[in-house]
């Protein structure tokens, strides 16, 4: 029994980096598609549908974070400036 929680624990804690190393690809994701978009001069709509779907993906994974309560030292609160009702 013991070693079940045990086992359980290891289980949870690598999905949970794994967790985490997702949201950083994302928000990667996310910046370089905004400064592909900014950067271009005749940016399309398949470029801005681009930035939007990796703002959704980064979104998305970020609040199943919150649902899990994991903890990061490296995503930063500051990163996050968007209406809680939009995504609820």
């Amino acid at each position: 029994m013991f070693f079940n929680r045990w086992k359980h624990r290891n289980v949870k804690a690598e999905y949970d980096e794994r967790l985490l190393a997702l949201i950083n690809n994302l928000k990667e994701e996310w910046d370089h598609a905004a400064q592909t978009q900014n950067a271009v001069a005749d940016s399309d709509i398949e470029m801005e549908q681009e930035t939007a779907l990796a703002r959704q993906k980064y979104f998305f994974i970020y609040k199943e974070a919150r649902i899990r309560k994991i903890k990061n030292d490296q995503i930063q609160p500051s990163v996050i400036s968007y209406d809680r009702n939009e995504f609820e």
